[in-house]
C-alpha cells in the first residue's frame, strides 16, 4: 500500500538522483491528514530549499503537497526536537450529511452539547498520565503527557476539537473525542468520564473515532529558524 513516506521519498530521489530516506516528525493512523507534518532528509545536492519545493511537488501525486522548506543543522531530528504538536478533530454535527464534506469529517447526526465537553476537557489538561487515551502499544511507552489545550468549538454545523500537546500517544486524539462525544451526547457523564481520564489504566477509553475527522495541523519547534506558520 503507497504511504505519504513512501511517495515523497521516491519524489525526493527522482530530484536528487540518490536515495532518500525521510525522517518525519511522527506517524499518524491509516486515514488521518496532515496540514502540518514536518520531515527532514539529508542530500548532496545544491538545489535551492525553494526549488525542491517545486520539484518535489512535480513528481508527487495530486493528494499530497509540499508546502515549504528550508536548510537546518545536520542535528535537526523533526521528532525528538519538537516541542509541541496541535491536532484538530472535525464533527460534522448535523442529522443531514454533507455532501461535499462527508470524506473529510466525521459526521454525527445527534446533537452535541459543546458545554459539557468542554467541562470534561478541563480533566484532560496539564501533566498527566494519558494511558487511558491509548492502545496497548502505547501503552508500553511512557504515557505521561503535556496538554496544553483541549478545547471544543463550534462553527455552524462542524463542531471543532483542538489538542495541543509536547507529544501523543497512539489513538489519544481520537480515544479522547471518541470519549468527549459520548459526553455531548448525554451517554456518558462527566464525573464518568473524568474518572476514566485518572484511572492509569490503558485503553480505558474504549471507543476510537473514525481518523477521517483528524487532522495533524501543526509541529512547533524552537532555536531552528523554522516554524511552519505559513503552512
Amino acid at each position: 500500500m503507497p504511504t505519504i513516506q513512501g511517495e515523497l521519498e521516491k519524489a525526493l530521489s527522482k530530484v536528487t538522483g540518490e536515495r532518500i530516506r525521510l525522517h518525519g516528525a511522527g506517524r499518524t493512523d491509516t486515514g488521518v491528514h496532515a496540514m502540518g507534518q514536518v520531515a527532514a532528509f539529508k542530500t548532496e545536492s545544491t538545489l535551492s530549499p525553494k526549488t525542491f519545493v517545486k520539484a518535489i511537488n512535480y513528481y508527487l501525486p495530486v493528494d499530497i503537497a509540499v508546502r515549504d522548506a528550508l536548510n537546518v543543522e545536520i542535528s535537526f531530528d523533526p521528532r525528538r526536537g519538537a516541542t509541541s504538536r496541535e491536532y484538530r478533530y472535525i464533527i460534522w454535527n448535523s442529522p443531514v450529511r454533507s455532501a461535499i464534506y462527508r470524506k473529510w469529517v466525521n459526521t454525527v447526526p445527534g446533537k452535541l452539547n459543546i458545554d459539557t465537553m468542554n467541562w470534561a476537557c478541563e480533566s484532560l489538561k496539564g501533566e498527566r498520565d494519558c494511558s487511558p487515551f491509548t492502545n496497548v502499544e502505547g501503552g508500553a511507552k511512557n504515557t505521561v503527557r503535556t496538554v496544553f489545550k483541549a478545547e471544543v468549538k463550534r462553527h455552524r454545523e462542524f463542531i471543532l476539537f483542538d489538542m495541543i500537546a509536547n507529544a501523543f500517544l497512539p489513538h489519544q486524539v481520537r480515544r479522547t473525542i471518541g470519549s468527549l462525544m459520548e459526553v455531548g451526547s448525554g451517554r456518558m457523564e462527566i464525573e464518568e468520564f473524568q474518572k476514566m481520564a485518572n484511572s492509569g489504566k490503558i485503553g480505558q477509553a474504549k471507543l476510537t473515532a473514525s481518523p477521517k475527522g483528524l487532522y495533524l495541523m501543526k509541529v512547533n519547534y524552537s532555536n531552528i529558524g523554522f516554524s511552519n506558520e505559513n503552512i
